[in-house]
């Protein structure tokens, strides 16, 4: 009786959800985590040829469920999973750390390729300041940030971590970012929520020097919180320098502040928070538009004690300073329950009808992505048949670009469709095809009438060709979208 029940809610929700139009604007992602092999690859060491065929199955199963965009970790411990002369090889990619894979290619441009041919963004995932997972064991080359500059590590909780008080160590990472953002066709920097270590009971973090020496007088915590603010200040007026289009986001702990310490804190009692115990002041950075979306990590459930989803997602809407917020979703938590909200698909669903119906332009991002392998719950179904059933397109960003591409014009060879963009010959731009019926109004709201999202100037016409008018629509990097193009009657 309460599997049926279980069964039913999921069925409502499902229905509710599906019911609907989908938005035409929805970011859809999840993340691909490498550090410890959470995701990719499954374990170090792998041909080259294995690892790529595990990272096309997770794209194709992530596509399935309506993603267009993935956030993956090649930066996971001050190293490297890609082609970096500042830093070494991660042992999580090739078993060794300093040594390249084999047979050799650069997972990152392989990676980026496979993203961008299924109409995924890539949003490049930095660890800035964790420099090892065990500070006992170093298995770096002496090329090394923990043996060029020991004066920067700082051991705490068992882990070791580049100081984010001294200058040039910041100046280090925002580099060894830079070096990607300069050499790679990333869509996005992003940065998870590690920035000063969690609190551990009964230990300091040592940054004792650091401070007497750059502290000035200041409080010790206002220096921190100003230390991990200046390095995000500086690495977003860098990446725009280099690439104004590109985009920065940040995925804070999903509590800023506990409305007992703030008045601007949310109503929760979270044991820890971003501004107080990680020293990231992420809601300044979104009032000087120095981020352009927040995506902080929610991965409790609606009635959580402390931390309920059901207060933290709108809080996260309102204090948002006219940039987006998307929401990470505790996927992992359906992995092990065996009772409880986690146990069936009924909560992620709430909480993804809450997000689409509560915030337009917003979106969400699976944490993580290789737990779809191992829920049991029909989560995968309920994705494919109601919630993503039709595709989106990622918000755009206006405050980097508002200029849509000009409208393709479009001719029929036969069963083929053919198009040009005038004046964006060299731009790479992708492209929406829409096919309504020969009396039906053109509607570019309709993601319903949505064939295809592509890269290629062609449509080759497969569908019944009855009374159906198409058109086209050209998308630039940043997903604006331009005017409808001509009609052609079939």
């Amino acid at each position: 009786m309460v599997r049926f029940s279980s069964l039913l809610a999921a069925f409502c929700l499902l229905f509710h959800i599906g019911s609907a139009q989908s938005p035409k604007r929805e970011f859809r992602a999840a993340w691909i985590a490498s550090v410890a092999n959470i995701d990719w690859p499954s374990k170090p060491g792998l041909a080259a040829v294995e690892q790529q065929q595990q990272f096309i199955r997770q794209l194709d199963m992530l596509r399935s469920v309506g993603c267009n965009a993935v956030i993956v970790q090649i930066r996971p411990v001050s190293d490297a999973l890609y082609a970096s002369k500042k830093e070494p090889w991660s042992h999580y990619l090739t078993g060794r750390q300093g040594e390249p894979p084999f047979p050799y290619y650069d997972p990152l441009i392989f990676m980026i390729e496979e993203a961008h041919k299924r109409n995924m963004e890539f949003h490049a995932w930095f660890n800035p300041f964790r420099a090892l997972m065990d500070s006992k064991k170093n298995p770096n080359p002496q090329t090394h940030v923990t043996h060029t500059h020991k004066d920067w590590i700082i051991a705490y909780g068992g882990k070791s971590y580049v100081d984010p008080g001294i200058p040039e160590a910041r100046e280090y990472v925002i580099d060894v970012i830079m070096d990607v953002v300069k050499r790679y066709d990333i869509d996005a920097v992003h940065l998870d929520d590690y920035f000063y270590p969690y609190r551990v009971p009964g230990q300091q973090f040592a940054d004792t020097k650091s401070y007497a020496r750059y502290g000035k007088g200041t409080d010790k915590e206002d220096w921190r919180r100003d230390n991990v603010s200046r390095f995000i200040s500086l690495l977003n007026t860098s990446i725009k320098n280099e690439k104004p289009w590109m985009k920065l986001g940040i995925s804070p702990f999903g509590v800023w502040r506990n409305k007992s310490k703030d008045p601007e804190g949310s109503d929760t009692r979270g044991g820890q928070t971003t501004y107080d115990d990680l020293y990231a002041d992420v809601l300044m950075w979104l009032q000087k538009g120095w981020v352009d979306y927040m995506m902080p990590q929610l991965y409790w459930e609606h009635d959580h004690k402390a931390a309920p989803f059901s207060v933290l997602q709108p809080w996260w809407y309102e204090h948002c300073y006219k940039r987006h917020v998307y929401y990470g979703l505790g996927l992992y938590r359906m992995t092990t329950a065996k009772s409880g909200p986690w146990a069936s698909a009924n909560e992620l669903l709430w909480q993804l009808r809450d997000i689409r119906q509560r915030c337009p332009n917003s979106g969400y991002s699976f944490y993580s992505s290789s737990c779809f392998e191992k829920i049991k719950a029909p989560i995968m179904d309920s994705l494919r048949e109601g919630h993503s059933k039709y595709p989106a397109l990622v918000p755009p960003m206006p405050w980097l670009d508002d200029k849509a591409p000009a409208a393709p014009v479009v001719k029929n060879t036969g069963n083929m469709l053919e198009w040009q963009v005038p004046g964006h010959d060299k731009e790479r731009l992708r492209y929406v095809v829409y096919r309504f019926g020969a009396n039906e109004q053109v509607d570019l709201e309709r993601t319903d009438r949505i064939l295809s999202i592509q890269q290629e100037r062609t449509y080759k016409v497969t569908e019944s060709r009855k009374s159906a008018i198409y058109v086209v629509t050209a998308l630039d990097r940043l997903s604006n979208e331009s005017e409808a193009s001509n009609t052609i009657k079939l």
